[in-house]
């Protein structure tokens, strides 16, 4: 009785965490408009909820988070966006199942990492004012690393056309949009999981 009690909170309790991600991808606190691409905030529930729920939980939130963004890309498209809807593909199904790889694939990882750091952090008894900023950092990183890597290795040709640039400068932007965009996400990433992520983690324990 007491697992299936168990079971059914941590299924209530990823669901409501879906639901804040949902949210936040379809609201401009989620889903931040730049030229180029969307910025996002909305890889921080998938990372708090890696950390209160596991890494299971924090793969279904990234692919949560993954399916929003597709959906996004695909109904407000930017000139990256075929990178991301597998309804843009510029290569057909290859471009398609690569895009599907970048928008929900990547996100996927995004909890696994986060909810395994995690625990990683707890096993070697690291104070949760320190690990939790960390976890929040590294899990944002992850987003961008993978999104970005992908795109470079996935997408180079399709990416140094729709930016009107040779191949060989491609490295160079992606890593300007690695620092320019997912430093500062990282950042806040890091500040919103240590601060919330403090006290829903006292309520996990109280309740």
């Amino acid at each position: 009785m007491n697992k299936r009690k168990k079971d059914t909170r941590w299924l209530a309790s990823v669901a409501l965490m879906m639901a804040v991600v949902i949210l936040l991808a379809n609201t401009p606190l989620g889903m931040i408009q730049l030229p180029v691409i969307k910025a996002t905030t909305v890889h921080i529930p998938v990372i708090l909820g890696a950390i209160l729920l596991g890494p299971l939980a924090g793969c279904i939130l990234g692919a949560t988070f993954g399916i929003c963004s597709l959906i996004s890309n695909t109904m407000a498209p930017t000139l990256l966006s075929f990178a991301f809807s597998p309804f843009l593909s510029m290569t057909g199904i290859t471009g398609a199942l690569k895009a599907v790889w970048v928008s929900v694939g990547c996100r996927i990882f995004i909890g696994l990492v986060a909810g395994w750091l995690w625990i990683l952090l707890k096993k070697v008894k690291l104070n949760p004012v320190i690990a939790l900023p960390i976890t929040g950092f590294v899990g944002s990183l992850t987003n961008t690393v993978f999104v970005m890597g992908s795109i470079y290795k996935l997408f180079i040709n399709e990416y140094a056309q729709v930016k009107e640039v040779a191949i060989d400068a491609v490295w160079g932007l992606i890593m300007a949009t690695v620092t320019a965009s997912g430093i500062p996400e990282a950042i806040v990433a890091a500040i919103l999981v240590a601060i919330i992520g403090k006290v829903l983690i006292n309520i996990v324990k109280i309740a």
